[in-house]
């Protein structure tokens, strides 16, 4: 990370005359620069440095290992929890207590030594300590006296690949069925404005909307929201979700690989989704602590690039236990675990580091087996995953795949039933679901022309003339079917005339003359509605109950059928 000369410069000036008797230099009546100039010389004189190594105790050379095993460097919360704290003092409190000679700790014993040193360096959107060896002196550190080349460092600080796992059981496969899905929540959005629930759909919308997903899952939708927004394809006003047309157009008319890429770069670079939010069993309070998405979703990347087979199955525990062991700060840059307010579903805080598998090993998993798995960039087993080739070119390991994709034709039936497969392009059939009755969700997905459908078209512009033109293009220029000729001809000019068709009780008795009683009764006909015919009249709907107990009253039994 930098010099020995640099971090003196950096090092409290009071320190350097103890550090200069540690390393036996004389520096008396030298200004700074020069104490600074002579002790960086003397502690890279290789004698010098193994004497210094030579009086380090076995817990101490087992802590400055570590250090030097990650690389020279190590967060300073990591190297605190495993080695302990160092206790910041100033000249006189170091030449009275000597920490380098009595340290509480092997962390304390290296710093004071001048082994060891801290220093900011920028990860993410801030800056986190770090505890590092000065790159030169690290160089001629006598690390071969205790086999350090050969030995293997402690698990907390080896960065190793995980091993490939050879039998996985309960595999998933991963699919693009989400560009599908989206397909179908911008047509739905399109049609009718829906309304939100914090970073989803109302319920009602949901209810109405999921039966037609290829995935039903509501965490996956609340998901879809968030790429949508971010991919620019939905906005967002008063509480509604409308699509962005323009936009929407052109996703709509690329290539199912270029979708994806879309949505996971959407993913990616969102710093609006909060994938903590959505993450099964926590609830985060959204009080003001710093949460920076992106700061995770890139070490993450770094992690898949790095750690895990490119090719091969590998275990999801043993990828969050390596990320545990390796960086177990990846979405806290500073290293906090006190100030963010997470509770789980029995209303407990998480807090401190004993809650990272809760807190941190849940949102890995929740990567893994959420977007990552609905993005198409991961496949799933029994605590397995491994990548596809989508998600080896997210992690930038490859170039972004463009594998040919079939053209898949409309299938029109006589009765007015449209079948659209997977394989149509997804422009095609968000224009099917703008002007039809949606049926069911499949492969193929069902669609009917009528005319709630037609009604729906002409409300966004699209008249009969454009309906007839689509379908006749889908059947290669073969002649429409004859209904589908007829309605299209019967709503051309829209509706000949309106009625109207409302849920009504009826009230029917079993001779006129009880029907006469009812009426003739102001405690009973204050409750009917218009008489149908000698035995048959309306009830207020929200009178039948109330009535029900008058009847009662007045000894009439009442018989409710469908009820």
């Amino acid at each position: 990370m930098r010099s020995i000369a640099r971090t003196l410069a950096d090092s409290d000036p009071g320190l350097l005359p103890i550090l200069a008797k540690i390393w036996d230099v004389d520096v008396r009546n030298l200004p700074t620069s020069e104490i600074i100039d002579k002790l960086s010389k003397a502690m890279l004189e290789p004698a010098r440095a193994e004497k210094m190594w030579d009086a380090l105790n076995e817990d101490q050379i087992g802590a400055l290992k570590a250090v030097l095993g990650s690389g020279g460097k190590m967060p300073a919360n990591m190297f605190t929890r495993l080695f302990g704290e160092i206790r910041q003092m100033g000249a006189a409190q170091v030449e009275r207590e000597k920490p380098h000679a009595n340290p509480t700790n092997s962390a304390e014993a290296l710093f004071y030594r001048g082994l060891l040193a801290q220093a900011f360096e920028q990860a993410g959107p801030g800056a986190r300590p770090m505890i590092y060896v000065p790159d030169d002196l690290a160089n001629v550190l006598p690390k071969h006296k205790t086999s350090y080349d050969n030995i293997e460092a402690p698990p907390a600080e080896v960065d190793h690949a995980i091993g490939p796992m050879d039998d996985v059981q309960n595999v998933r496969q991963a699919d693009t069925s989400i560009v599908d899905d989206m397909a179908t929540l911008l047509a739905y959005l399109q049609l009718y404005s829906a309304a939100l629930e914090g970073e989803t759909l109302a319920k009602a919308d949901r209810e109405l909307l999921l039966p037609h997903f290829l995935n039903k899952d509501e965490t996956r939708l609340a998901f879809m929201i968030g790429l949508g927004i971010t991919a620019d394809l939905v906005e967002v006003e008063a509480g509604k979700a409308t699509t962005k047309r323009a936009e929407v157009r052109r996703w709509l008319a690329g290539t199912r690989a270029a979708q994806i890429k879309q949505l996971a770069d959407s993913w990616r670079n969102s710093p609006s989704f909060r994938d903590l939010w959505h993450v099964p069993g926590l609830h985060p309070e959204p009080t003001g602590w710093p949460y920076d998405p992106l700061v995770a979703r890139t070490a993450v990347l770094n992690f898949l690039s790095e750690i895990v087979p490119e090719q091969d199955w590998w275990g999801l525990e043993d990828f969050i236990e390596e990320v545990k062991a390796t960086e177990p700060d990846f979405q806290r840059p500073g290293g906090d675990y006190s100030s963010w307010y997470i509770r789980n579903d029995e209303g407990d805080y998480l807090e401190g580091f004993e809650s990272w598998d809760a807190v941190e090993g849940a949102l890995l998993e929740y990567y893994v087996t959420g977007p990552m798995h609905w993005l198409g960039l991961v496949d799933l087993g029994e605590d397995a995953a491994r990548m596809t080739a989508y998600g080896r070119a997210f992690a930038e390991v490859i170039p972004w795949p463009t594998p040919p994709e079939p053209e898949g034709k409309i299938t029109v039936q006589d009765d007015a039933i449209l079948l659209v497969p997977r394989r149509v392009t997804r422009i095609d059939r968000f224009q099917v679901a703008r002007f039809t009755t949606w049926v069911a969700a499949g492969d193929p997905y069902t669609y009917r022309l009528d005319s709630q459908g037609i009604t729906r078209a002409a409300q966004q512009g699209i008249n009969t003339g454009h309906i007839s033109a689509f379908i006749t293009r889908a059947l290669g220029d073969k002649p429409l079917p004859p209904k589908i000729v007829q309605l299209l001809e019967n709503w051309k000019a829209g509706p000949t005339a309106q009625v109207t068709m409302e849920r009504l009780i009826v009230l029917r008795t079993t001779a006129p003359e009880t029907l006469n009683v009812l009426l003739e009764t102001p405690a009973l006909r204050r409750y009917l509605g218009a008489q149908l015919g000698p035995m048959a009249v309306i009830v207020r709907a929200d009178q039948w109950e109330a009535l029900r107990d008058a009847l009662g009253e007045h000894g009439i039994q009442a018989e409710f059928i469908g009820s």
